[in-house]
């Protein structure tokens, strides 16, 4: 893909396009080295100028189930050179493996991409994306961006594979091992939050959205440890690295083309322009961070719903205002729905008038939740007021009003550089 620049992007201007989401348009990825693949006589290996359109899955193989996903066999090899080691994980994408590379003689992860049109498509997407990114920061003297490097990438029996470094569990699995229990170590937040932070900076230059932040896809580079049920803490001092994943949803920004107004973004991390159709851009994932670390200060998802008109109630019952007029009244141009968003007065339609059982529960999910510095001051130390005003400026509704990601790393929560730092245990022990 043609990478576009412009000047500047004005932060304020969202967009306008029509409301399902355009088809990506895929060109082969230039500057590839065939000399790190497999064998090139290998009957089931496709190179890159041998592959058919990106877009166009090849006839289902015995080895697809029904979903278009590879089924493997441990100890199988992809080709020669990876030889499959264990499941990793599953998505909507496909599905990830840990696999011995036979010739690096380390450990890689591999995403096999489901032989799906569009799973395709956004797989040749991230191929792209993580080629450039890697390519400046290897221009930038090796500078970490805290994006996963790309190893290399093949076609295997009608699927693609993209060789991942290997890296260790994500956000969500330490949350899911604190067992929702409670706020994560401030030192932690601060940590994950400057490394994210510094990832969106560095997209956000290149002009890249990345349209899904969420725990599950910051992956820690070391490892934390829970025995009984509690953190291990203390034993060591270091710094927690992460790294983000999946880009196979990022959007490039070019010039003239701010107008997206189709959804993205997993729904708990999803801004309240993108809610109310009235275009995204780079703030999007500014409001992701926002989520993420604010998750992480109350030890669970907090805009915990499925429903657009109970997620914005919840927004507004944590921000501690009301969704501004003027977003609202534009929401017609471009919803649907519309209308169950406004009431008389241009105010968010919340309570919903009727709905029995469904409006008691939705009145009841709201109100539990609380203000953002209450959900703080629970379980913070002395930075918990720089902490707070953090997160004020992440998650604010206006997105021409809230920080970018510059502005957030010279906020005083990441200015503390001699912080005590919990344990964090090498590498496979989590």
């Amino acid at each position: 893909m043609t990478t576009h620049y412009t000047s500047e992007i004005p932060y304020s201007q969202m967009d306008r396009r029509p409301d399902k989401r355009p088809k990506i348009e895929v060109t082969n990825v230039s500057n590839f080295d065939h000399s790190r693949l497999l064998p090139q006589n290998h009957g089931d290996i496709y190179l890159k100028d041998e592959s058919p359109q990106r877009g166009t899955p090849r006839p289902s193989r015995p080895e697809d189930d029904k979903d278009g996903n590879y089924v493997f066999q441990l100890g199988e090899n992809l080709a020669s050179r990876y030889k499959i080691q264990r499941k990793i994980g599953r998505g909507t994408y496909g599905l990830v493996v840990e696999c011995w590379d036979n010739e690096a003689k380390a450990m890689v992860a591999i995403k096999i991409v489901k032989n799906i049109k569009n799973c395709r498509e956004s797989a040749a997407t991230e191929i792209d994306i993580l080629q450039l990114l890697g390519r400046y920061e290897d221009r930038n003297n090796g500078r970490c961006n805290y994006c996963v490097r790309l190893r290399n990438w093949f076609e295997y029996r009608n699927h693609f594979c993209l060789v991942l470094e290997k890296l260790g569990p994500s956000l969500f699995d330490l949350l899911r091992k604190n067992s929702y229990g409670g706020s994560l170590p401030v030192d932690l937040i601060r940590d994950v939050g400057k490394q994210l932070l510094e990832c969106v900076a560095y997209m956000h230059e290149m002009r890249l959205v990345h349209t899904d932040l969420k725990p599950e896809n910051i992956l820690f580079a070391s490892m934390w440890v829970q025995r009984g049920g509690a953190l291990l803490r203390g034993l060591r001092e270091s710094t927690a690295v992460v790294k983000v994943i999946d880009f196979g949803s990022a959007a490039r920004v070019v010039q003239g083309d701010y107008n997206r107004n189709y959804v993205v973004t997993t729904r708990h991390y999803r801004a309240p322009e993108v809610i109310l159709r009235l275009g995204w851009s780079y703030p999007c994932d500014i409001w992701s961070v926002g989520c993420i670390l604010l998750e992480m200060c109350f030890g669970k998802v907090v805009f915990q719903t499925h429903d657009d008109l109970e997620h914005l109630a919840m927004m507004e019952r944590v921000l501690g205002h009301p969704v501004p007029v003027y977003m609202l009244s534009k929401t017609g141009d471009h919803h649907r729905n519309a209308g169950k968003f406004v009431r008389r007065g241009g105010r968010l339609n919340w309570p919903p008038a009727e709905g029995g059982a469904t409006r008691e529960s939705s009145i009841e999910a709201v109100m539990k939740l609380t203000r953002i510095p209450n959900l703080v001051m629970k379980n913070a130390d002395h930075s918990a007021g720089d902490l707070i005003r953090l997160l004020e400026g992440l998650l604010k509704f206006d997105p021409s009003q809230r920080l970018t990601a510059p502005e957030a790393l010279r906020h005083p929560f990441f200015a503390r550089d001699q912080y005590r730092r919990n344990l964090l245990l090498p590498h496979g022990q989590f």
